[in-house]
C-alpha cells in the first residue's frame, strides 16, 4: 500500500498531542525541559496539519508552518509500530518536493541533539546550519536536485 497524507482537523488533536509526548518523552527529560499540553495546543492551532496514512492505517502526523522563503517542519512523528518501515522518509521526500511547488527556498525543521532521525533528514539533503542549546537547526536548499 502507498502512503498518503490527509489534512488534520481539530478534532485529531489529542491524538497529535498525546503522540508527540510520548515520542519526546525521553529528549524532554534528558535535557530538563518542561512540557506543555497548552503550548502544543496553541502551536497546533497555528499551523498546517496533517495526518500520515497507509491505507486505513493512521501511522503519524506532521505539522507545518512558513515563514520568508522557508517551509518548517515543526513537529513529524510516527507511531513506534510503523516506524523504520519508509514513512517517514516518504513525508520528508513529499515536503522537499512541496516546498518547491511552493516556491520556498529551504526546507528547514529543529531536532533533538541525540534524536537518531537526524541521520535520516542528512541523507535527505538536510544539514546542520546552527544549535540552540539541546538542538541542531537543519535546513536543505530545496532549489536543488532531490537526493537520492
Amino acid at each position: 500500500m502507498a502512503f498518503q497524507l490527509k489534512a488534520a482537523s481539530d478534532q485529531h488533536l489529542a491524538f497529535a498531542r498525546t503522540l508527540t509526548q510520548h515520542a519526546m518523552g525521553d529528549y524532554y527529560r534528558q535535557y530538563g525541559l518542561v512540557w506543555s499540553d497548552k503550548g502544543f495546543d496553541s502551536a497546533w492551532a497555528g499551523r498546517e496539519n496533517w495526518l500520515i496514512y497507509e491505507g486505513d492505517t493512521l501511522l503519524g502526523f506532521i505539522s507545518l508552518s512558513r515563514h520568508a522563503r522557508a517551509l518548517y517542519i515543526r513537529e513529524l512523528h510516527i507511531l513506534e509500530a510503523f516506524r523504520r518501515q519508509g514513512a517517514g522518509r516518504w513525508v520528508l521526500e513529499q515536503m522537499i518536493a512541496k516546498a518547491r511547488a511552493e516556491g520556498s527556498r529551504q526546507l528547514r525543521l529543529t531536532v533533538f541533539k541525540s534524536n537518531p532521525a537526524k541521520g535520516l533528514y542528512q541523507r535527505l539533503g538536510l544539514n546542520i546550519v546552527g544549535e540552540e542549546d539541546c538542538f541542531w537547526r537543519m535546513e536543505r536548499d530545496c532549489r536543488s536536485t532531490p537526493a537520492q
